[in-house]
């Protein structure tokens, strides 16, 4: 029987964290001893398979121990006879070679070898052998088909030359059978996967990232500036570096607002007695000599305006403080509101919004020490926390009202684009003027309400500046002047940097990987920690492109412009896009703020039990253990996504399935300078383990979703999840019922979400079919097998598209298409499950409600049914 096939899958399973493991700690792989192996000794290790070390102890796979680990990869065969079709071809060869000397040598060689070739072939077991002539059948019946010829053939030489066309058609026989091949797979040489996710695991060096985040930190780089172009143009050329194909910048032209020089101003100007101003900016984060530049502090998509009004206090500024005041007699009609960030609303675009339907022609937000500042521990730089004159920027755009371009909502702001949306009375656009302050100028203001309006003893209400008495304020307030007058450029260019790699069994479709660039300052840890990450991965993945290695999907790397303003850069080439990424886009993998703590979080289920096995073998940086024990030991769920970062595009617009995944650590000088490579080298990550961790997650998660025959996502998870949705979506309505009553029939949901399960577990029990008959056979996969397999993978991926209401879209906020997933219309960072049910119960519309139920129904039920359609 033939031994070797080309298509062979070894079925090795991702190894246990101590098989994972090793002895060294990590180096880099740039500064090789005089014992390490050479560059190309690494290559060769990539093609042959070793013998699996043994390891001990609980310590992250290094340089050295990858390196060793990699002197294997492709078995050979070199040991089984007619191993490949390579060396038949050379004994076929051999047979063509005359040698000197008369011809009866010649022929007498030629029948040595062939009888060889043919002795060789009659040892092969082959399943039709029965049904084929034998040579003495064959030598009784040639004669009687030439009798009356007057020709005498040497009965050896023909056999032996029916012999030669008969290898011929075996050798046919075997290629139609798809028994030597399964489609595209692995068209050269074979790579071992588990030596792939160790060599990936022991380069990942947190020197480099390091190195990549002081870079990407040197000066400001707000969206649509100089020092923005100057980092993706450093992107653009680590990308061409690390051999990337088809890499280049992706221009949009959209709609920004800057902040002038001497156009903002916060005072107190009546009484004269209490005239004060706000200093409004940060102090430098960096000593003058070192010439970093600071971005001004400003409300990205603030609306421009100059006004006046008596000051009143609304505690977070979410829809229930507003509602409070006015049942406690605060007209907050033409007044200039003051909110702390954070709390019970946590989105600042909403807390403009609230002060705007709330009658206020102004809003203040400013960064109180009892979320973000000495309340919660030392401040910067002698902790982690935001100082007093630090100041958190931020966009106060809609989001999730419209996302990306405000001016281009539902098709991309392309240079050239003619359409255009007003910003006048614009649904992604405030209707007041806002500005961030820091609490040491808002401590003034604070100071000027005692007296006026209603006296605070609710705690919950009071922040932590010191020395103030807290006061809402009302009509007879301090009159406040708020001025925000900016720089609006309607058409300003940002740029996407883009590069890939090309899959070769299915080229068309892709894994993206994405993380944003542009930042409100300096941006350490948003977004510099993703950025230097991802470039660290990045170049992982160019060696292995250099190696030989291509994945069976393409890899598509994003870094994107303008998500700080409001997702624009993603999701513009979303737009310009959505009907490729509908149909060939299998995953999106974002990484935003990577790292600010040691608290791993993730979010997308139908990624939980792969992002659950690469956890297994990465090692935790604090500890004699795995990422994976501490999710196994609280049997953590990932929960589903909300908003507020450059996966909104990719799930809500487009539908395709989407993980986002960081390290978090609690407050820190959120999107103000301090937000710095200093910060992060002193109090996030001083030694840069969790960044290594986290890319050793992401490349890993990568690599299984580009390069496992199996697409792994699961859809069981996903199926449970969806059950749990509309279990809490009735308890929400029964809760909304107690106050207006209302009926709404919920079984066709229901319904749907339990046939989903239903159909998943079918749908999975295929791929234990596929794993089992491959498993059987050896490894090997036929080409009928293998389409089957490449259809089923497509299935997966279609799933979550299918949950799209292409045609319709959310009520009043069409651009977003996903039926279970998308921002709460009150509160942007949050996720909405059954977006278009949830809206309509918030606003007590019932009718729509039930409308929305039947739809989310229908386009459920129509998914799961597709799963087992043919």
């Amino acid at each position: 029987m033939v031994d070797e096939k080309p298509n062979k899958y070894e079925f090795l399973p991702i190894p246990t964290y101590e098989e994972a493991t090793s002895s060294r700690p990590s180096s880099s792989n740039s500064h090789l001893g005089p014992e390490e192996v050479s560059h190309d000794a690494e290559r060769q290790g990539l093609l042959n398979r070793g013998q699996p070390a043994q390891h001990n102890g609980y310590q992250p796979p290094t340089v050295e121990s990858a390196r060793s680990s990699l002197d294997s990869l492709i078995s050979s065969g070199e040991n089984s006879r007619r191993s490949s079709a390579a060396a038949l071809q050379r004994e076929i060869q051999q047979m063509e070679v005359e040698e000197p000397g008369d011809p009866n040598s010649r022929a007498q060689r030629f029948s040595k070898r062939l009888t060889s070739l043919t002795h060789s072939l009659s040892s092969i077991n082959l399943p039709f052998r029965q049904w084929l002539p034998s040579g003495q059948y064959m030598r009784a019946r040639i004669p009687s088909v030439l009798q009356g010829i007057r020709f005498h053939p040497n009965w050896i030489i023909v056999s032996r030359i029916f012999a030669v066309f008969l290898v011929i058609f075996i050798i046919w026989l075997f290629l139609i059978s798809g028994l030597f091949a399964s489609g595209s797979r692995r068209m050269g040489n074979r790579f071992d996967p588990d030596n792939l996710r160790t060599y990936v695991q022991g380069h990942i060096d947190a020197d480099n990232i390091r190195q990549n985040l002081q870079l990407a930190t040197q000066f400001d780089h707000l969206a649509g500036t100089k020092g923005n172009y100057y980092l993706a143009s450093w992107v653009e050329t680590a990308f061409s570096q690390a051999g990337l194909e088809n890499v280049g910048l992706e221009r949009f032209d959209v709609y920004l607002n800057y902040p002038k020089q001497r156009g903002r101003r916060v005072a107190i100007i009546d009484p004269p007695e209490l005239a004060w101003e706000a200093k409004i900016e940060e102090e430098l984060a960096y000593p003058a000599e070192f010439e970093a530049q600071q971005t001004m502090v400003f409300h990205g998509h603030s609306k421009t305006g100059n006004v006046t009004g008596p000051l009143i206090y609304a505690n977070y500024g979410s829809r229930q403080d507003f509602q409070d005041l006015k049942d406690r007699g605060v007209d907050i009609k033409g007044s200039i509101v003051l909110v702390r960030y954070y709390g019970s609303q946590p989105d600042r675009s909403l807390k403009v919004k609230g002060a705007e339907l709330a009658g206020a022609v102004g809003c203040i937000i400013y960064s109180d020490p009892a979320e973000d500042g000495f309340v919660k521990g030392d401040p910067f730089p002698t902790g982690r926390f935001m100082p007093a004159d630090g100041v958190q920027r931020g966009s106060v755009a809609m989001s999730s009202w419209v996302v990306g371009d405000v001016l281009s909502p539902g098709f991309a702001s392309l240079p050239g684009e003619r359409r255009r949306e007003s910003k006048d009375n614009n649904p992604g656009l405030q209707n007041i003027p806002s500005i961030p302050l820091a609490w040491r100028d808002a401590q003034k203001l604070l100071q000027a309400l005692k007296g006026h309006g209603k006296k605070i003893d609710d705690s919950k209400a009071k922040g932590g500046v010191p020395d103030v008495e807290w006061w809402t304020g009302d009509s007879n307030s301090p009159t406040v002047h708020l001025m925000n007058d900016q720089i609006e450029k309607e058409r300003e260019g940002i740029y996407n940097v883009l590069g890939k790699i090309t899959g070769v069994e299915q080229p068309e479709k892709s894994i993206i990987v994405g993380n944003h660039r542009d930042a409100w300052c300096f941006g350490g840890a948003d977004p510099g920690s993703g950025t230097a990450i991802m470039l660290e991965v990045v170049r992982i993945f160019g060696e292995l492109r250099r190696f030989g290695w291509r994945p069976l999907r393409s890899i598509e790397f994003a870094s994107w412009d303008g998500e700080e303003y409001n997702m624009i850069g993603s999701t513009e080439h979303v737009e310009a896009r959505v009907a490729d990424l509908r149909r060939d886009g299998f995953a999106y993998l974002n990484v935003d703020v990577a790292v600010t703590g040691t608290k791993f979080k993730a979010a997308g289920p139908i990624f939980e039990q792969a992002l659950k096995r690469v956890l297994d073998r990465v090692p935790d940086p604090n500890g004699n253990r795995s990422l994976g024990e501490p999710w196994k030991e609280k049997n953590t769920r990932m929960d589903g996504l909300g908003s507020g970062s450059d996966f909104v595009a990719f799930l809500d617009l487009a539908g395709t399935s989407s993980l986002d995944m960081g390290f978090e650590g609690g407050v820190f000088p959120y999107h103000s300078c301090y937000d710095n490579f200093d910060w992060m080298a002193q109090f996030g990550d001083p030694g840069f383990q969790y960044h290594r961790a986290l890319a050793q997650i992401w490349a890993l998660l990568i690599l299984d979703m580009a390069d496992r025959p199996l697409l792994p996502l699961d859809l069981s998870v996903y199926a449970r999840e969806v059950t749990k949705y509309v279990n809490d979506l009735e308890t929400t309505s029964a809760q909304a019922e107690k106050a207006k009553p209302h009926h709404i029939d919920f079984r066709s949901l229901r319904d749907a979400a339990n046939q989903f399960v239903v159909n998943a577990k079918v749908f999975e029990d295929w791929g234990t079919a596929w794993s089992n008959a491959v498993y059987e056979s050896r490894g090997f996969e036929s080409i009928s097998l293998s389409n089957q397999r490449i259809h089923h993978n497509t299935k997966m991926a279609d799933f979550e598209t299918d949950l799209l209401d292409v045609d319709g879209g959310l009520p009043g906020r069409e651009q977003f298409k996903h039926i279970i997933y998308a921002p709460q219309l009150w509160n942007n960072y949050g996720a909405a499950y059954f977006p278009g049910v949830r809206d309509a119960i918030d606003e007590g519309e019932w009718e729509l409600a039930q409308k929305q139920v039947d739809k989310a129904a229908r386009i459920l039920d129509s998914a799961a049914k597709k799963l087992l359609s043919t």
